[in-house]
């Protein structure tokens, strides 16, 4: 069955977010509250999954197949907007086949698993790796990891348009600065391409520089014909992807009781912890409002259960 035409495109609120030392510090931070646009279909992966979807349908493709690990936000996004939209999903994940909260709601989904080990998963960026899935699977088109495409950074310029409409609500009247978790980097190219020099956009990356967050963003902007942007990255990895330690989640359970926010180890979290560091240091100066982008994840949180 071809992929529908889906043209749902859900609204994000922006939120104060009240904390001693930003109150401190004389910095003003409004949360994009992307993991409130649906319980399943969270975060910032549906805006890079939305231009996707849309060329799927275009070529009448039946689904899409991406890839991702064993706590894939990205993954568990394409499998429950499969379900809930009607399309096919494939998803080629890392390592050996394991169990885990996030690999039971890829099955519970519908969405098909193949297990690629280690060295399978690195040669994701093989010149030839798609040949032989495509063959598989020729009525599917292929996402890549994460969503990294100028599609999936394009997929999250409304989150620019969506903010100015909510900042006179929080007595703005403008705003400095975003600050996000990077990944792969593709939300915070899309945000770079849509302020197009406005404003700074701040990438908290949640990953080691080895992963090439730093090329892909210079790689999707040079796409988009706009090889320079206003944006800095940050490293706050602290050690690894998903590498946590105490520290960080004393903070997170502190800052979920002092503000209702909830937030989960692998990015939100280790983005707020950078956030607070910027400001302690005074990177992040008095009189500053930064848009802070909570891009969900929230599913994540199981894997740490109950740490967090």
């Amino acid at each position: 069955m071809r992929v529908p035409l889906i043209d749902w495109e859900p609204y994000a609120p922006l939120q104060p977010l009240h904390l001693d030392w930003l109150a401190r510090a004389g910095v003003e931070v409004a949360v994009l509250r992307l993991d409130l646009i649906d319980p399943l279909v969270s975060g910032n992966k549906w805006f890079k999954l939305h231009q996707p979807l849309r060329a799927a349908h275009a070529a009448g493709a039946h689904g899409l197949i991406s890839l991702g690990g064993a706590h894939s936000n990205h993954l568990h996004a394409l499998a429950a907007a499969g379900k809930r939209f009607g399309f096919t999903t494939v998803g080629l994940l890392r390592g050996h086949p394991q169990e885990t909260p996030t690999t039971r709601d890829l099955q519970d989904f519908g969405m098909h698993l193949h297990w690629l080990g280690f060295a399978g998963y690195r040669a994701r960026h093989a010149p030839d790796f798609w040949r032989p899935w495509q063959a598989q699977y020729p009525q599917l088109q292929a996402v890549p990891e994460g969503g990294a495409s100028l599609a999936g950074a394009q997929g999250c310029s409304p989150l620019v348009k969506q903010v100015r409409e909510q900042v006179a609500a929080l007595g703005w009247a403008d705003y400095d600065a975003w600050w996000l978790a990077a990944g792969t980097g593709t939300t915070l190219a899309g945000l770079v391409l849509a302020e197009a020099g406005q404003r700074r956009v701040y990438g908290a990356m949640a990953v080691p520089e080895d992963h090439g967050v730093a090329p892909t963003v210079r790689a999707l902007l040079q796409q988009a014909g706009s090889p320079v942007g206003d944006y800095q990255l940050i490293e706050a990895s602290r050690g690894g992807f998903a590498r946590v330690d105490e520290a960080l989640l004393a903070f997170i359970r502190r800052s979920e009781l002092d503000s209702g926010v909830p937030l989960e180890p692998l990015y939100t979290g280790k983005a707020l912890l950078a956030l607070k560091e910027a400001v302690d240091a005074g990177q992040v100066g008095r009189g500053m409002r930064v848009v802070f982008v909570h891009t969900g994840g929230l599913q994540g949180r199981r894997g740490f259960a109950p740490a967090v």
